[in-house]
């Protein structure tokens, strides 16, 4: 329960000013919500089901002092990451011929490989060696980020203190980093 209840907070605190996040609003003032909402579930499941199987792979192969060492630097680094990001409209800029549906789909999947979240969901099993409850955390917390995302922007027309919700995403980062090594170092 705690790898479900750590990952969908850190996730989902994650995801708040994220590319993706901002793409995820962009799609849903172009399409309808509910296409918007299935298609980044379905991208959003197999991009943290990698992860997570990267993760436990790494848990199996490389030993535990190592990755939780690698794990807490990586949250720094993601904290530092966070504040240098910055958003991007790709949604404005697709003209596919895919349909609302697979345009979303490709569109986040893409997106996302490799973007902190997933590497924040390789980081939290590795972490918590829980692969589903990371799983199904982090998940929930990406979709969630995005719909209360999609939601707020449109109510708002996309006017969101972006800079301070990446200022408070990356704090969280490097708090969670700094705390990993000093219980690695003093526990």
């Amino acid at each position: 329960m705690l790898a479900f209840l750590s990952s969908f907070l850190i996730i989902f605190i994650a995801e708040m000013g994220d590319k993706t996040q901002l793409l995820a609003i962009a799609f849903a003032s172009k399409y309808k919500i509910y296409q918007v909402i299935i298609a980044i579930s379905l991208a959003t499941f197999i991009c943290n089901a990698i992860a997570v199987l990267l993760g436990g792979f790494l848990v199996a192969v490389v030993p535990l002092d190592i990755i939780s060492f690698l794990a807490a630097v990586s949250f720094i680094c993601f904290g530092i990451w966070t504040l240098r990001e910055k958003g991007t409209d790709r949604a404005k800029e697709t003209n596919s011929n895919l349909g609302p549906f697979l345009t979303v789909l490709f569109a986040f999947l893409f997106a996302e490989l490799g973007d902190k979240t997933q590497l924040a969901t390789i980081s939290l099993v590795v972490e918590y060696k829980n692969i589903l409850g990371v799983l199904l955390g982090a998940t929930a917390g990406m979709i969630l980020s995005n719909v209360v995302g999609m939601i707020v922007g449109l109510l708002l027309k996309k006017h969101l203190p972006e800079k301070v919700i990446k200022w408070i995403s990356a704090l969280i980062f490097i708090f969670f980093g700094i705390f990993g090594l000093t219980r690695l170092l003093f526990f």
